[in-house]
């Protein structure tokens, strides 16, 4: 069965060298992009191609406002910053995801508190996060704290694994009813939907990673957005140092962070934006011939959206039905030029998170247990 599946991925790449689990896509219009930017000399964080990739962003995802950053990690540090969370807080979140999203948390002196995912699309699980609110909490109030720590909840992020949209209306539902502040942790799903909207325009702030490995990359980079006035304009201040705008003198009011994406990096942004829309298009291409050769595998499950969902595909996942078996598979396709992995270790269990409370992460350690991500990248574009 497992070399079977090795040469059925091989057949969608049509090749027989290494095949890579994600790679950027670049052209001559990257090229001429990145070139235009080092003639200008504008190549550090002012110049014509940050505002014209924050304009893009706004177009393609809806959202109000939208502040470029060096990386998807500090935009998540200034949503945090911005809504409050200071030291000694803490800030839901789930045990399966990528480490900076924990890490942000800990950059404002405060701490993660783990709760589980559902399996259907592996994001923060809405009916767990109100059993934790309800059972594991107190409520006065000056807010709601964790019972067994003491501290305050003063927000929640929410993570949309391999760019597949959560359940994101109804964990909204339930910060909205518990009057808690929601981040949308879209750092993999740019070009993603959920009941129409854009993943990372539902709660209070989103945002994205332009890292090599995403849907689109400009080298590392990352994207704020958020439809609140206020949120916007202070976000753009505090990543450029809060500096008093002035055409020659620095004043700074507050402190604050330069976290200002480069206009060098920028240009590549706005050039790789231009072939965004084909990128989905190809990737959910590349999902539906998954989904159809897997049919052949009925021991393993395709990660796929449901009617109300439309999903970029970035890492497609797929679910074992044991561990031994995904370890099995993992060990010969990487032996075989097939570039596969495991999802993420789990965050609740790595060193420096290990002693953060944890509500019920069953299917966190089961889905990590089973999981594997096979090869993505965009294939035949000719864009």
């Amino acid at each position: 069965m497992i070399n079977n599946l090795i040469k059925d991925i091989k057949s969608i790449y049509g090749k027989e060298g290494f095949i890579p689990l994600h790679v950027p896509c670049f052209n001559k219009v990257d090229r001429d992009k990145v070139m235009d930017c080092l003639d200008s000399s504008f190549v550090s964080s002012v110049g014509q191609y940050v505002d014209q990739f924050e304009s893009e962003i706004k177009s393609f995802t809806g959202a109000e406002y939208a502040v470029a950053t060096v990386n998807g990690t500090a935009a998540l540090h200034t949503a945090l910053h911005l809504l409050g969370v200071t030291y000694n807080h803490e800030v839901i979140c789930q045990p399966f995801t990528f480490i900076a999203t924990t890490n942000a948390i800990s950059y404002c002196g405060a701490f993660p508190v783990f709760v589980d995912i559902e399996q259907d699309y592996l994001s923060l699980c809405p009916a767990k996060l109100r059993r934790f609110l309800e059972q594991e909490c107190l409520h006065k109030k000056d807010g709601i704290f964790n019972k067994h720590t003491k501290r305050k909840i003063a927000a929640v992020v929410m993570m949309h694994s391999f760019g597949m949209p959560g359940k994101i209306h109804e964990v909204k539902a339930v910060c909205d009813e518990f009057n808690l502040l929601l981040i949308e942790d879209a750092a993999e799903s740019l070009g993603s939907l959920y009941e129409g909207k854009h993943t990372g325009t539902i709660g209070h702030i989103g945002i994205f990673s332009f890292n090599g490995n995403k849907i689109i990359t400009c080298g590392g980079g990352g994207m704020l957005v958020t439809n609140n006035e206020m949120i916007g304009h202070r976000a753009k201040h505090l990543t450029t140092t809060a500096k008093i705008p002035h055409k020659w003198e620095y004043h700074h009011d507050e402190i604050g962070f330069n976290y200002r994406l480069p206009n060098l990096n920028a240009s590549l942004a706005v050039a790789q934006m231009s072939k965004l829309s084909d990128f989905v298009d190809i990737k959910r291409k590349i999902s539906d011939r998954y989904n159809d050769l897997l049919q052949n595998y009925p021991e393993i499950k395709l990660i796929r959206e449901n009617e109300n969902r439309k999903s970029n595909y970035w890492l497609n996942a797929i679910i074992f039905k044991s561990k031994s078996v995904r370890d099995k598979f993992l060990e010969t396709s990487n032996s075989n030029n097939v570039m596969t992995r495991p999802p993420w270790d789990l965050i609740s269990n790595q060193r420096p998170y290990k002693d953060c409370y944890c509500f019920d992460n069953t299917v966190s350690l089961e889905m990590a247990s089973r999981i594997a991500n096979i090869p993505s990248s965009v294939i035949n574009y000719e864009g």
